[in-house]
């Protein structure tokens, strides 16, 4: 039975994940830092095929320690889908709040090494394996505000490549997946809790869901062991170029 690590699983991209690939029937070891999230989780399709784990991607120890732990039926991890990741704030570089940037450096960029680096001498030991890292358009097409989070997915775009090199003479696959605008917490938190800001940026557009980067993961993951998809760029039908042209459809 296959089973897939999930970070960032508490909510959006990561839950709709682990949904969809508990639905299809594989083990799946759930991450993230709010353990009632994680709870609803197992409430909802029990303890036998996940695995809920209160994980803080940024402390490498820690990061460490879980993967060393896992046992049977979790173990080994056949998918890794680094998800966690966050923006916060949307201020131009020279007014940006340092300790802002510094979060999103320890998440964004940190964790995806720290949990990559845990799983991938076992993947390569075997001969087989996958690595999901979730980056954003925002790594390829600048905008106002964008600096270090922009920035940090450019360097999950450019790892992800650098990866696929590393790993050339086995059969371990890395995809890079960069979703456009979509509606989940991922707003919220950027702007610090401001409910009204995140709501219109949603106003009269059709952004993606979290399940249509779920259903991308899925596919990755299931092709052919020889066919490797490199890099998935998706956006809503109403964002076309980059990372702030979105058409509105005013009522």
């Amino acid at each position: 039975m296959s089973t897939i690590f999930i970070t960032g699983a508490t909510s959006g991209i990561g839950r709709a994940t682990a949904e969809k690939f508990l639905q299809e029937g594989w083990n799946v070891i759930a991450t993230g830092r709010r353990e009632s999230r994680l709870r609803e989780l197992v409430d909802a399709y029990g303890p036998d095929k996940l695995l809920p784990l209160v994980l803080d991607v940024r402390d490498r120890a820690a990061v460490q320690a879980a993967f060393a732990a896992l046992k049977s039926p979790f173990a080994p991890v056949d998918v890794l889908v680094n998800n966690a990741g966050l923006a916060l704030g949307v201020s131009v570089a020279q007014q940006s709040d340092p300790e802002d940037w510094d979060t999103m450096v320890d998440t964004n960029i940190k964790g995806v090494l720290h949990c990559t680096r845990a799983v991938l001498p076992g993947m390569v030991e075997r001969n087989t394996g996958h690595i999901v890292n979730i980056g954003s358009i925002a790594g390829s097409y600048a905008y106002v505000g964008g600096n270090v989070y922009g920035a940090s997915k450019a360097f999950v775009e450019q790892f992800s490549r650098n990866l696929r090199c590393d790993l050339h003479g086995t059969d371990v696959r890395v995809t890079n997946i960069e979703p456009g605008l979509l509606e989940s917490e991922f707003t919220l938190v950027r702007l610090k809790g401001n409910e009204e800001g995140s709501r219109k940026l949603y106003e009269d557009a059709e952004p993606l869901h979290p399940v249509d980067v779920a259903e991308c993961i899925w596919w990755a993951v299931q092709r052919p062991a020889h066919v490797n998809i490199c890099r998935i760029e998706v956006m809503p039908v109403c964002q076309r170029n980059g990372a702030t042209e979105v058409f509105r459809k005013h009522k």
